[in-house]
């Protein structure tokens, strides 16, 4: 049942009612100021697991979009379709929150930030990894000059969760989703380092089928160089135990952060080290917080004008300018410039 538009909260639409959409539907349960209005789903047999949920059912997009009191819709449908509806959404006057990847081309996501910005709406994306508690502290070490000069970092995003996946599933398609664990994984990893270290310049890539035999590949794994000078190494890998890492090195230290569960698993632990030169290294345990949540949070209060969501425009686009760089060159394992994707 839609709120009336008197109400506080944000209404709003999730399409998809996949793992993922579900999954953001039961973390949005009660949620004080994010209010889940409908599930648009066009497969009619999961209409009722929706209606089970206390939701209501709605068959295509466009009947959210019709409709006057929803204010918003968050877009977990699969990546060929994301520039679409984020274009639709937007000339139809909804703010939307698109998963990752805003799109599979650079000019494809900026064809979708264009939309949004033109109809004075506001752009959300689903990489809500920003908002780890260990990631803040990493992302204020460096912005503090605690690390020094920063010199590399490494990054990985592996687990087994996908592997049940079908052949023939789009996620397993190298059209819909390049460079083996890219969109899946590999793009929040480089989501994180542009936020860290800027804009990159240049990209290699390769990746390998050793498991599953999707055309796309299970193992990706990139070297990045910096326009600001660092380089960072990066690797997602589709069938393995699970296994999250981000470690920045600079001149006076380096920080090791160590994700013990997936970050979407509610209780894991995560490991975080500050290593000095003739210190005691420091050992830090973060409790798990919702970070998904966190993200949707902050995409409502930048709607309501109460604080600038932490994303801006170009870092999105920019974020699939790398992951076209990645595709490209795990094609021929050669070095992509991004210049070349303007």
């Amino acid at each position: 049942m839609i709120q009336s538009s008197d109400s506080q909260p944000l209404n709003i639409a999730i399409a998809g009612f996949g793992w993922w959409g579900r999954h953001i539907a039961k973390r949005l349960e009660g949620h004080s100021s994010i209010y889940v209005a409908a599930i648009v789903e066009p497969a009619t047999a999961v209409h009722e697991d929706i209606r089970a949920a206390g939701l209501e059912a709605l068959i295509d997009l466009d009947a959210a979009l019709m409709h006057p009191d929803i204010d918003a819709v968050i877009l977990t449908t699969p990546n060929p379709v994301h520039e679409e509806q984020v274009v639709a959404c937007a000339e139809a006057g909804k703010h939307v929150f698109c998963e990752k990847p805003l799109g599979l081309t650079a000019a494809s996501a900026r064809r979708s930030a264009a939309a949004v910005e033109k109809a004075g709406l506001q752009l959300g994306i689903g990489h809500e990894r920003r908002f780890e508690p260990a990631m803040v502290s990493l992302k204020n070490a460096i912005d503090a000059g605690e690390l020094g000069t920063v010199m590399h970092a490494e990054a990985a995003f592996s687990h087994d969760k996908l592997i049940h996946v079908p052949k023939g599933d789009w996620r397993t398609s190298k059209a819909v989703s390049p460079a083996a664990g890219m969109t899946a994984m590999g793009i929040h990893l480089t989501d994180l380092l542009i936020s860290f270290f800027g804009r990159v310049e240049t990209v290699q890539a390769m990746t390998a089928s050793r498991s599953l035999g999707w055309e796309t590949g299970d193992v990706v794994t990139a070297q990045l160089g910096f326009e600001a000078g660092m380089t960072a190494t990066l690797s997602a890998v589709l069938h393995t135990p699970h296994f999250i890492r981000m470690h920045v090195f600079g001149t006076q230290q380096w920080i090791e952060i160590i994700n013990e569960s997936h970050p979407d698993t509610p209780g894991g632990k995560v490991n975080y080290l500050v290593a000095e030169t003739g210190k005691d290294m420091v050992r830090k345990e973060l409790e798990w917080e919702d970070a998904v949540v966190h993200n949707l949070e902050a995409f409502a209060a930048a709607i309501s004008g109460d604080a600038r969501y932490p994303f801006t425009t170009e870092q999105m686009v920019h974020n699939i300018e790398v992951l076209e760089a990645i595709a490209r060159s795990a094609e021929d394992r050669r070095t992509v410039q991004i210049s070349e994707l303007s």
